[in-house]
């Protein structure tokens, strides 16, 4: 999601907690996870997967954009119309390579030049957000196991009540 004109200047503490809520709101409405945020000074990536079959994707980007204008325009800025999408293809979908692509995505702070070289996990607007696991944290040396592992549990039961694994 692009900044409209990549103005910048909306980027703050306050912002990206307000964000965090509104992506919280359309995982749970639309059955979303997701392992990799990242918002940058004039964009914002994020890398999302469907929980269960029902998940819309496309409805819950609607839902978030939606909201975020809703926050952004009361600072003076937007976003732009046209949302640069990507949908993974099969051979991206395979582990190492959705991992990569995380990656990638934790790594644009490095590459924007505000952070040095491999202190991508010191930027403060980068994080993940699986419905229920506040705990987890992207950058952990676990982090991929635990979040599998409750992805998994995810799939099976849906975002319901009851026991959760850690």
């Amino acid at each position: 999601m692009t900044i409209l004109n990549r103005r910048k200047g909306w980027l703050s503490a306050l912002f990206y907690y307000r964000f965090r809520e509104l992506l919280t709101h359309s995982q749970f409405r639309f059955a979303i996870a997701c392992p990799i945020f990242c918002l940058m000074p004039d964009h914002i990536h994020l890398m999302w997967m469907g929980i269960r079959e029902y998940s819309n994707q496309k409805l819950a980007m609607r839902h978030l954009r939606t909201r975020c204008n809703q926050s952004l325009r009361r600072i003076g800025f937007e976003l732009q119309d046209q949302p640069h999408d990507h949908v993974l293809r099969e051979n991206e979908r395979q582990e190492s390579a959705f991992i990569a692509t995380c990656e990638y995505i934790a790594r644009n702070p490095e590459r924007a030049g505000l952070v040095g070289i491999d202190e991508y996990d010191r930027y403060p607007y980068t994080g993940c957000l699986l419905p229920g696991y506040p705990e987890l944290k992207p950058f952990a040396p676990d982090y991929w196991t635990r979040f599998n592992r409750a992805f998994a549990w995810l799939r099976q039961n849906g975002l319901t009540c009851g026991d959760t694994i850690t």
